[in-house]
């Protein structure tokens, strides 16, 4: 059994109605608060965080020099505020590189201002925190819509991208698709991963979106481990611990997250949830975001944890 060891997070949630159980609150976190809550993060097992976006709607969560607008944080440089911490509790982060602008924020253009922001802010990143021990990587939230076979335009964005990356920053690059249930890992898909020039690949585990079953989701991880083996790379998972509530994201039961840990791990590297900020709370949190229901998450994945020495 492998525990969650990581999560996705965000300052502002990019997709409207889906955090409006925590956008509010994380918008008014010092920077004492960020530590707090990646401190909880990392009490609970977690080693490794992937940060969304560091702008959203065309305004930036940092003092940035490319994209002028600001959000209105408590927090003067949220950016600086998590990566400090991770600093301190020694975890790796992932730093989102897209979804700046609106509309079309996760559209993969590869022409134009908002391909050109992409490299742009790559640089401003990586010479203004490139000095954290934190900043592990890049994260590309185009995410890639897998049917069958990845997209060969999306291979090659993503390659172009990282090799500009590793120029200007950390050298490791993470990618999260979706389509997880339809993929033929056959010899084309192998020749795909071995093309694509990235480091780790979360697939999405799309339970959380109600698009597949755990039983689809253990017979074509099993796929996908012999693929990654073939390939010659690291196979990472994204366990959704959510569920909808119209259009809004709310814990995930957790029997039903327990039993997506116990169907992935015989088959991943690494489990990383979508997400835990909003989804897991501990009981009495001075930095508690999200609904009441992420205690009980909380509490009943670290009971679980604990009883099977994951911790």
């Amino acid at each position: 059994m492998k525990r969650i060891s990581g999560s996705w997070f965000d300052f502002y949630h990019c997709n409207p109605y889906e955090g409006d159980t925590w956008n509010s609150t994380t918008q008014q976190f010092t920077e004492q608060d960020w530590d707090l809550k990646l401190s909880e993060m990392a009490e609970a097992g977690m080693d490794t965080l992937v940060l969304l976006h560091v702008a959203l709607h065309g305004k930036a969560f940092y003092p940035s020099e490319v994209i002028n607008l600001r959000w209105d944080t408590v927090c003067p440089d949220p950016l600086e505020a998590v990566l400090k911490a991770g600093d301190r509790l020694g975890m790796s982060i992932y730093v989102g590189l897209g979804f700046f602008t609106t509309p079309i924020m996760g559209s993969l253009s590869t022409t134009g201002d908002r391909n050109q922001l992409r490299y742009d802010i790559a640089d401003e990143l990586g010479s203004r925190y490139g000095h954290h021990a934190s900043f592990a990587g890049w994260y590309f939230p185009v995410e890639a819509a897998i049917h069958s076979y990845f997209p060969e335009e999306y291979i090659a964005y993503a390659n172009e991208l990282a090799a500009y990356c590793r120029k200007v920053g950390p050298q490791k690059v993470l990618i999260a698709p979706y389509g997880t249930r339809s993929i033929i890992a056959d010899d084309k898909f192998v020749e795909q991963l071995k093309s694509l020039d990235v480091d780790y690949i979360a697939y999405q585990d799309e339970i959380g979106v109600d698009r597949t079953t755990l039983q689809a989701v253990d017979e074509v991880f099993a796929k996908l481990r012999e693929a990654h083996d073939r390939a010659g790379k690291p196979l990472w998972a994204d366990l959704e611990v959510f569920r909808f509530q119209g259009k809004v994201l709310y814990p995930g039961a957790p029997d039903r997250i327990i039993q997506q840990m116990e169907t992935l791990s015989p088959h991943v590297d690494k489990i990383l949830c979508y997400q835990y900020l909003g989804m897991m709370n501990k009981p009495d949190s001075p930095v508690h975001a999200g609904p009441e229901s992420s205690v009980q998450l909380y509490e009943e994945y670290m009971a679980y944890i604990r009883k099977h020495g994951l911790l």
